[in-house]
């Protein structure tokens, strides 16, 4: 096949090693509008197992990404100053960089081309994408595809209220930790996990309320890093929150009703977004790879295998984007949900999608379970 991939993040680039290893006789180039050394962003996390979904299929890249990972058991929530460690919910960290860097190589090590500073912007680019058999939009969550083919793909898009800025730091934390703290201005929230020795992600998150009465839209950058350093003050321990191109966003809670058109795929975050709360962007991503991966090795045709791919895909993947759904609600009452106890607290937090019931939580965490049982018997 002639495979064309727009886009060189995880999910263009993992399905492009599937595919060159499948069949080195593919013709497959991957194009990437930034440079070979830039991202944006500093650190990706994956919750429970990180790359366990992995081995079935590919246990060399298992093998290859899981000694960089950064790990950890246990998950923290500080209300305010007082915190709370939660037991069996283990995570994994990896900077996003060095994801990248490492997929590149693993690609071009396939015989994979990858065009770096190569910006299209039409699908009408026939120097580049004429006589593609495949076309795969891996483009992120702004596509400019999906953007222009709404009517094709049915793109549902929610804008949700928060606003979230994404820092990091080089404070390096025991684990992730999900830091709360109330302020003249309403509640700030910081997500905030190691992914290297040196160097930890930093995201703030607030409402929209808290973000208009701190004054933010008439702050610079440096006015704004500073702010939130003295919200945070102690949990950075005197070290800085870093930049990089940061900038107040919304997220956007995009879907879609029809994956492909003609010979034109989504996947990524240009297929669907899922907020950074359940840590499971970049697992999705991947995951989307392997499922086209499959439906192309198992379908005849083409248009048998893009259909394929959507049905075989969309039933595990609407169970995490329901979860996520129900996770960024969350955080939008997170102002409300500081007067409950601390330890009231950190049970919303960990029931908060519905996936996790009281008998979860005292499977996972017996003293959360029993404290939270204190004040409310009738659980027991």
């Amino acid at each position: 096949m002639k495979i064309r991939i727009i886009g060189g993040g995880p999910a263009g680039l993992y399905f492009a090693s599937l595919m060159k290893r499948e069949d080195p006789a593919h013709d497959i180039v991957v194009y990437e509008r930034g440079p070979r050394d830039a991202t944006w962003g500093f650190g990706v996390v994956f919750s429970d197992r990180a790359l366990e979904f992995l081995r079935a299929d590919d246990e060399a890249m298992y093998r290859l990404l899981t000694p960089l990972m950064e790990t950890w058991p246990n998950l923290t929530i500080v209300h305010d100053d007082t915190r709370i460690p939660i037991a069996g919910n283990g995570f994994a960290a990896i900077g996003r960089l060095e994801l990248l860097s490492r997929l590149y190589a693993h690609v071009e090590s396939l015989g994979v081309r990858i065009e770096f500073d190569s910006e299209i912007s039409s699908l009408a680019d026939t120097a580049r994408l004429g006589g593609a058999d495949l076309v795969v939009a891996a483009n992120g969550a702004f596509s400019w595809i999906r953007n222009e083919n709404e009517d094709k793909f049915g793109t549902e898009t929610d804008l949700r209220s928060n606003r979230f800025i994404w820092y990091g730091t080089s404070k390096v934390f025991d684990s992730l930790s999900l830091t709360f703290r109330n302020t003249e201005h309403g509640v700030f929230c910081a997500h905030h996990y190691r992914y290297s020795p040196r160097m930890s992600t930093f995201l703030v998150e607030v409402t929209d309320a808290t973000w208009q009465r701190a004054g933010f839209a008439a702050m610079s950058e440096e006015e704004t890093i500073r702010h939130c350093e003295r919200v945070f003050a102690p949990d950075l321990d005197g070290h800085p929150i870093l930049s990089n191109k940061s900038f107040w966003r919304q997220f956007p809670a995009i879907s879609n009703w029809q994956w492909s058109f003609d010979n034109v795929v989504l996947m990524g975050d240009a297929l669907r977004t899922a907020h950074f709360s359940i840590g499971s962007g970049t697992r999705l991503a991947m995951e989307d790879a392997i499922a086209l991966w499959k439906a192309l090795r198992d379908t005849g045709s083409l248009p048998e295998a893009l259909a394929f791919y959507q049905e075989r895909r969309m039933p595990p993947m609407k169970k995490i984007l329901d979860a996520a759904n129900v996770s960024i609600r969350w955080y939008e009452e997170m102002d409300q949900l500081m007067a409950l106890p601390p330890v009231d607290f950190a049970y919303s937090y960990m029931i908060r999608t519905g996936r996790v019931d009281h008998a979860e939580v005292r499977r996972r965490d017996p003293a959360l379970a029993r404290a939270y049982e204190v004040n409310h018997p009738g659980l027991v």
